[in-house]
């Protein structure tokens, strides 16, 4: 079972990994902070030295279309802030 599902790569996020080292995860809504460092560390092979979990909850979106006003939501899910140790790195850009 995968716990995360995909890095969080976004403007704050990729300065937060650069000055505070920092990284984001959108991770499983099941996950604990223990298996999100587990895996972690093993994907990346580095040091998580703390983890920080919020769940985003839904927003609802409208749309203006030709047949009129069209309503729905986006999807809830969880975020994972991970801190690593000094000099721990993750590069999400070396297999692109």
């Amino acid at each position: 079972m995968d716990i995360i599902i995909r890095p969080l790569v976004t403007e704050k996020m990729n300065q937060q990994g650069n000055t505070l080292n920092k990284y984001g995860f959108i991770v499983r809504k099941e996950a604990t902070k223990y298996q999100i460092k587990k895996e972690v560390e093993k994907l990346y092979g580095v040091k998580v030295l703390d983890i920080n979990t919020i769940i985003q909850r839904g927003k609802r979106v409208t749309r203006f279309t030709k047949s009129g006003l069209s309503r729905g939501r986006k999807s809830a899910y969880k975020k994972a802030i991970v801190t690593l140790e000094k000099g721990q790195v993750i590069d999400f850009y070396s297999n692109i």
